[in-house]
């Protein structure tokens, strides 16, 4: 296990990194989840639930180049993407200009207390240091509607490495955190979710992978 990130710097680098690897990153990743059938369900059982209930916008929150917010457009659901970088924004932007991307941080999002009818953060946990997941996920419930469903994908493990090169061989400069699903689960509850499935697997976008489905239950998130 490598040394842990200095979280004064851990944005600063996310978003420097992803900047730096952006065009290489969604060239490599735009057909992934054709190889991924199990996650392309996961997806397709989110929008199901927000659908149920009567759908609403729904955040994808560490979009990326926008493979999964497109990919959640097509299943009828009113999504929308933020990521932290502005040159992956711009990528997202060019290659589904039909759809909305802004800049922004899961540590701080812009939206409003109860108006999102949904929220994924896929495989955009990785980066964010064990201190700062509670932060994190409060936001996450803030923003919720209550019973609204939340689908986190994250890389299962025990330890945190530096990646210090990406995509295309571009330079990165940040930590990739592997969870346990227990501690997964017990953040989430902590935060005002409740885990509804839960399941590990192996494929084309995590080597051992979480899908994990929760939602936000009644009550004001805890702080």
């Amino acid at each position: 296990m490598d040394s842990e990130p200095n979280t004064g710097t851990w944005l600063d680098e996310a978003r420097t990194s992803y900047d730096t690897v952006a065009l290489d990153y969604a060239d490599r990743l735009r057909h992934l989840l054709d190889e991924a059938p199990q996650e392309r369900a996961a997806l397709e059982r989110f929008a199901g639930r927000v659908r149920a209930r009567g759908g609403g916008p729904v955040a994808d929150v560490g979009c990326g180049a926008g493979r999964i917010t497109a990919y959640l457009h097509e299943q009828g659901v009113d999504a929308f993407g933020v990521d932290l970088s502005p040159r992956m924004v711009d990528v997202a932007r060019r290659d589904h200009p039909h759809l909305r991307f802004d800049v922004g941080s899961m540590t701080d999002l812009d939206l409003a207390d109860t108006s999102m009818a949904g929220l994924v953060a896929w495989y955009s946990l990785i980066h964010v240091p064990d201190e700062d997941i509670a932060a994190v996920l409060t936001h996450f419930a803030r923003v919720l509607r209550p019973g609204a469903p939340l689908l986190l994908a994250f890389h299962v493990g025990n330890a945190a490495q530096l990646k210090t090169t990406g995509y295309g061989g571009h330079p990165m400069h940040l930590y990739v955190h592997r969870r346990p699903p227990a501690r997964m689960t017990a953040w989430l509850d902590d935060a005002g979710f409740t885990t509804e499935t839960l399941h590990t697997l192996s494929s084309p976008e995590s080597t051992l992978g979480g899908l994990l489905l929760a939602r936000r239950r009644p009550g004001t998130p805890r702080t």
